[in-house]
């Protein structure tokens, strides 16, 4: 942290007077990644061990941004700490704002409007700042060639099929791993190859999006990194627009190679397949391995992305083992349960200010508890927390303080845990829990942060937490 430190205060000539981790443990690439501020500036502090993939990163970062794309400005680097800062993009990423603005199949007209952005800049990492690239960075390799194909491949069996019971003939699988490299394989590959071109790595600022870890990129194919979005698995993009932005991506890379789309089509679907089974291959080893159980639950995505193409898709190579292996991850009991874990109640936490109103439900449930903080202490009435919220150190520590706060989130919490078990075993799917105050800005953010804590360690419970105060231009 005080490599940070330094570099943070070596670059803006400010003391660093806020520190915030963001990632924790569900990220999977062993990165801390935290947040750094002074009064008037922020930004965003990597530590990370692996010089090579530090340098990938750095070395890529530049190279974008003199061809103008929108990536993070790197503002100072210290390789040999491991450590480097650049610039911060917000908080909200491209699947976080999907998140918010759809209802079951229906997306959002912005959120479209967001993924258009973004399937029309791709063939501008791909072919644009992919000519000049500095390959040699690349790490661990420099090419999405046999051997990394391979790693992928093998990836997918052991972590994934191995751990999940999938019986499968393993010579016969390794036969069809070979016919589907080389299928692979036919298709152009002196592309820039981005490797991770999913919703969680484009951050959205002011509309527009912004993207960041590419340290993995690589040459290879054009097909690889639209595969990776459109069949992005917690995304759950619906066909028709998958399809829709599919069409519109082939559009934009016109402007940029000549380009016959029946073969580009012929080659994409194979590039799905092996992008999902990367994908597979990941949850499994967090999952089952690591025990992070919550990346086992973009598995039922995958699957039902899986389903789609058994059914709609037929590649122009033989694949009989691997496809008898989908079919047996799609009737496995064990993976079932994992749809099931999927499914979970969705609690949604708002914070707000009593003189805005009381926040609308938007699932058509019906709403749920309103708390009123306006009882407690207020820290705005404190001229050292007024520009402040109650997301920042000093007025959570003000409020943890105040006995009378600890007493009215155990009520909370007593009412609130009721209500989930009572709306799991009813199988209900969404509750909202809103706390008011004033102004929306200490308390309220408080006690809806405080509470979201708490309830992410339940079972079957995914929580969204919105700041409605904060959410407002100039906030």
């Amino acid at each position: 942290m005080d490599i940070l430190k330094k570099l943070f205060e070596g670059h803006f000539r400010a003391p660093v007077t806020y520190v915030q981790p963001l990632q924790g443990e569900l990220g999977g690439s062993g990165r801390k990644i935290i947040r750094l501020a002074s009064e008037e500036k922020s930004a965003i502090g990597i530590l990370y061990g692996v010089r090579e993939e530090n340098v990938a990163f750095l070395e890529f970062s530049k190279h974008f941004r003199r061809h103008g794309l929108p990536v993070p400005e790197i503002y100072a680097e210290d390789l040999s700490q491991g450590a480097y800062l650049e610039e911060d993009l917000g908080d909200t990423t491209l699947f976080e704002f999907l998140s918010k603005n759809r209802t079951g199949e229906t997306i959002a007209p912005q959120v479209v409007e967001a993924y258009r952005k973004v399937a029309a800049i791709l063939p501008r990492f791909q072919v644009e700042a992919g000519r000049d690239l500095n390959y040699t960075v690349c790490y661990p390799i420099a090419s999405f060639d046999r051997q990394s194909i391979a790693w992928d491949l093998n990836y997918f069996k052991y972590y994934f099929l191995r751990l999940a019971g999938i019986p499968f003939n393993e010579q016969a699988l390794e036969d069809d791993f070979g016919r589907l490299t080389e299928f692979l394989l036919s298709a152009p590959r002196d592309y820039f190859l981005y490797r991770d071109f999913q919703s969680r790595n484009i951050m959205l600022r002011d509309g527009q999006p912004f993207f960041v870890d590419y340290q993995g990129g690589r040459k290879g194919a054009l097909q690889y990194d639209i595969a990776s979005l459109l069949y992005d698995a917690k995304a759950d993009l619906p066909p028709e627009l998958r399809q829709q932005l599919l069409e519109h991506y082939l559009t934009a890379l016109e402007n940029h190679v000549k380009l016959d789309r029946d073969v580009f089509l012929r080659h994409f679907y194979g590039y799905v397949y092996v992008r999902i089974l990367q994908a597979l291959g990941a949850y499994g080893f967090r999952g089952f391995y690591e025990r992070k159980v919550h990346f086992l639950q973009s598995v039922p995505y995958a699957l039902k992305n899986l389903r789609w193409l058994l059914h709609h898709v037929e590649l122009p190579v033989e694949l009989p083992t691997l496809m008898d292996a989908f079919k047996s991850m799609l009737a496995s009991e064990k993976l079932q349960g994992l749809a099931c874990d999927a499914d979970n109640l969705v609690v949604r936490i708002f914070s707000f200010s009593f003189h805005k109103g009381v926040p609308k439900d938007e699932t058509g449930h019906g709403g749920g508890f309103v708390f009123d903080g306006r009882s407690l202490p207020n820290p705005g009435r404190e001229e050292r927390f007024k520009t402040l919220t109650g997301r920042d150190a000093p007025v959570i520590e003000y409020l943890n303080q105040q006995e009378s706060v600890h007493q009215f989130l155990a009520s909370v919490l007593s009412l609130v845990d009721a209500s989930l078990a009572s709306y799991q075993q009813r199988g209900f799917k969404n509750l909202m829990v809103s706390f008011g105050c004033t102004g929306g800005q200490h308390r309220s953010v408080y006690l809806a942060e405080q509470l979201a804590k708490r309830l992410r360690h339940h079972n079957g419970v995914a929580v969204t937490v919105r700041h409605l105060e904060l959410e407002k231009p100039g906030r």
